[in-house]
């Protein structure tokens, strides 16, 4: 972790809690900054082994887009709010499958500007460029999503760790509504989600909305938990692909489970459906 500023870019806000920044310090990174280990502290207060749930997104992230690679055969990828890199990235996974799978990633954060245009520079068919993911319009009429995404065939969107970050006031559904009339036949989303399954499970939904509050109450200022129906609303009309809507380490994980799991593991769903 580090404090060393004299190099950052003015643009970059150390008062305030970065997603990007706090999901790096979960995974062990160095990329974030007091405000957001702030946050980072508050998370692992409630459950001490959360960072083990970031690692389980990743690991689920993987088995998504090397499945879309390798399965659905997807060459090309649009990852939306791509965050700061670290390792198995979007485009590491996909082109070990097919080294011409292309990848845009689309960020408007200004620390994963910063460090996705640098580590992106030598791969010919990887690229990255700043935009905010609540303006679908704004993010296909981008000259790098058309130049290199080919917009008539199908396509990988890759939503992992997003809408969760999207207030109701902004109308998520009509995003992602947005997102999916944009796409074409035979396209792919890929939804990861902080879940409360309310009534469901009394003890999870209290678990999730003290988690929400610690997120939406600090500098950082989201962290919405939503209900399974609602997380089903944003791939409406979509064919969901087996098994459907489910906890991170229950998509077709590779293996017995050994590890332990968090109590954030039962608050993060993901799911993966194909446009007719």
């Amino acid at each position: 972790m580090t404090d060393g500023t004299s190099a950052l870019p003015p643009e970059i806000d150390l008062e305030n809690a970065s997603v990007a920044r706090v999901y790096d310090a979960l995974l062990g990174g160095k990329d974030n900054f007091a405000s957001d280990r702030q946050v980072y502290e508050s998370v692992v207060a409630a459950d001490p082994l959360a960072p083990l749930a970031a690692q389980e997104i990743r690991r689920c992230l993987g088995r998504v887009v090397d499945w879309l690679a390798r399965q659905a055969g997807i060459d090309q990828f649009l990852d939306l709010g791509s965050g700061l890199p670290t390792a198995d990235n979007t485009h590491e996974i996909a082109q070990r499958v097919n080294a011409d799978a292309d990848v845009v990633y689309v960020d408007n954060d200004p620390s994963v500007i910063a460090h996705g245009r640098a580590l992106l520079q030598d791969n010919d068919h990887t690229w990255f460029t700043p935009g905010d993911l609540t303006r679908p319009a704004e993010v296909f009429a981008d000259p790098v999503v058309r130049g290199k995404l080919d917009l008539t065939r199908p396509i990988g969107l890759v939503q992992f760790g997003t809408l969760h970050h999207v207030d109701d006031s902004c109308a998520p559904r009509q995003i992602m509504r947005e997102y999916v009339d944009r796409l074409p036949a035979g396209s792919y989303v890929a939804l990861c989600h902080f879940f409360d399954s309310g009534p469901e499970d009394p003890e999870q939904s209290a678990f999730a909305r003290d988690m929400q509050a610690r997120l939406v109450d600090s500098s950082m200022g989201s962290g919405w938990f939503r209900r399974r129906d609602e997380l089903l609303g944003f791939l409406d009309g979509l064919e969901l692909v087996e098994p459907g809507l489910v906890k991170v380490h229950e998509w077709w994980p590779m293996g017995p489970r050994l590890a332990e799991l968090s109590r954030m593991d039962d608050s993060l769903v993901v799911a993966v459906a194909r446009k007719p």
